[in-house]
């Protein structure tokens, strides 16, 4: 990171942000061709492991891509505002935002399918304890990234 006064290194500050974040931009590579992708998300940390858990249509560029190749960028930024200057220059913009490399890969059994959409659901409601029918675990992708790489900067 070329701006160290700026970055976040703290594990606890880090997930703060991570759970003030409604969207993860998932990168993609394929065919030469970048692809990015807004998603909702769910996001574990344990022990040095972060795990970030999405849900999908079964079928789409988004899937193919990641049946392809499973590694994949992310990116996460939150806490927007705008800096006033006297001048176009002295204008600048808050955020804190994360960005980071992982390892894709696919939930199969249901078990594992209804505790990642826990996740989910726990990252935006708060509750984790929802029910999901078999039918509606079957209908559904899962997948989640392994972070392998990550970094945090704010901008005050």
């Amino acid at each position: 990171m070329r701006r160290k006064d700026r970055e976040i290194t703290d594990d606890g500050r880090i997930d703060e942000i991570i759970l003030r974040c409604d969207c993860l931009r998932l990168g993609l590579t394929g065919d030469g061709k970048v692809y990015i992708v807004p998603l909702n998300f769910g996001f574990t940390h344990e022990g040095e492991k972060r795990r970030f858990y999405f849900h999908s249509a079964p079928e789409g560029r988004k899937i193919d891509l990641l049946r392809t190749n499973n590694c994949a960028g992310f990116e996460l930024d939150v806490g927007h505002a705008l800096n006033a200057g006297e001048s176009a220059c002295g204008y600048s913009f808050r955020f804190q935002s994360i960005i980071g490399t992982g390892t894709v890969s696919f939930v199969t059994g249901r078990e594992e399918k209804t505790a990642a959409l826990r996740q989910i659901m726990r990252h935006y409601t708060g509750t984790a304890d929802w029910p999901f029918d078999g039918r509606a675990l079957d209908g559904v992708t899962v997948f989640c990234l392994d972070v392998e790489t990550l970094s945090c900067k704010e901008h005050a």
